[in-house]
């Protein structure tokens, strides 16, 4: 593995400060968990001899030398997988990802994932992400969730999506929100679920609503937009997180008593009202094959020029249509 020169610091300002987080600070183009990496592989020096510790507490004055390698090529590896690209620099590529679609691979999807198409895509234009030229996830979609996602090309951009989406836009910088088609109709035209959620006890492959210690907090908002139907039958429902966990807007909707239409995790127990629908709607459910809900809105603050940036997608053509057909056909609507 090459290497580039090693940068020597001087610590002047630094007593009593950990190794790692002296380092991080130093170099901000590079995250923190990278030079732990970093010292883990004997690569950090102090005062010339190598640091086994990111805890390390620095003397004042203490000099420091890192050695950073260059990126290694990617794995996994690059595969030529069509893209809707939105937007694209230097930094970063946000795009539309289509349903069926899986980001990262994992057992069972090796390959054809966003991540071998990312690395086909960007090429050299990534600088590496701890170390590796690959895309930096910071937030991902389900394989049958459609709509916006952003990917980091590079550590320092990385490092600063990840801060945005750790604070799930409390600090006004990021926003997501997404339309979902939702069985019944929700009592309130607006409202709060605030309910923590962790792996299902009865089935690990599963999410739901807990109050186990190891719960994580998730809050979502909603609002319903529109009701199909005398009495609603379904409902077209915007929902903006506060938290980003695994599943998030489909347990949740499914705890309220209106999971997802096509959502055969958490909606199960409601195929049984696909009578209830209209026709063309029925056919356009069995089209779509998956859960109503698409990511349409997407909103952040550049990582390296603090620009806000905000990006509206449309429902794409399966969704577009199980909407259409439970709709009113002389009703226009913006959703965005």
């Amino acid at each position: 593995m090459s290497a580039s020169p090693s940068r020597t610091l001087e610590a002047t300002a630094s007593a009593g400060e950990r190794l790692d987080r002296f380092l991080a600070q130093a170099f901000p183009e590079i995250s923190r968990s990278r030079f732990q990496s970093l010292i883990a592989e004997g690569l950090v020096r102090v005062e010339g001899r190598v640091a086994t510790e990111g805890r390390l507490k620095l003397k004042g004055g203490a000099a420091v030398s890192v050695m950073i390698p260059e990126a290694t090529p990617a794995d996994p590896q690059a595969e030529n997988i069509p893209l809707a690209i939105v937007y694209e620099d230097a930094d970063l590529i946000v795009l539309d990802k289509p349903a069926g679609l899986v980001v990262h691979p994992g057992a069972g999807n090796e390959t054809g994932t966003l991540v071998n198409a990312l690395i086909a895509h960007c090429g050299e234009s990534l600088s590496g992400i701890g170390g590796v030229k690959r895309p930096g996830i910071v937030h991902r979609l389900d394989k049958d969730t459609s709509g916006l996602l952003v990917v980091a090309k590079n550590d320092a951009a990385h490092k600063g999506l990840s801060e945005q989406f750790a604070a799930h836009g409390r600090d006004g910088r990021l926003e997501r929100a997404y339309l979902a088609v939702v069985w019944g109709s929700p009592e309130r035209n607006q409202g709060t679920i605030s309910a923590a959620i962790d792996r299902s006890s009865a089935n690990r492959q599963k999410m739901a609503v807990s109050r186990s210690a190891l719960a994580r907090e998730a809050v979502t908002h909603y609002e319903v937009l529109e009701r199909f139907g005398d009495p609603p039958v379904a409902s077209l429902v915007r929902c903006e997180l506060e938290t980003g966990r695994t599943h998030q807007i489909r347990v949740h909707m499914a705890h309220i008593g209106h999971p997802l239409l096509g959502d055969g995790t958490y909606g199960g127990g409601f195929k049984t009202g696909l009578h209830k629908l209209p026709k063309l709607a029925q056919e356009a459910l069995k089209s779509l094959n998956r859960q109503a809900l698409h990511a349409a809105v997407l909103g952040f603050e550049h990582p390296r020029t603090d620009k806000p940036l905000h990006f509206e997608s449309a429902p794409p053509d399966d969704l577009s249509q199980l909407i259409s057909a439970l709709a009113s056909p002389s009703r226009g609507r913006d959703y965005l």
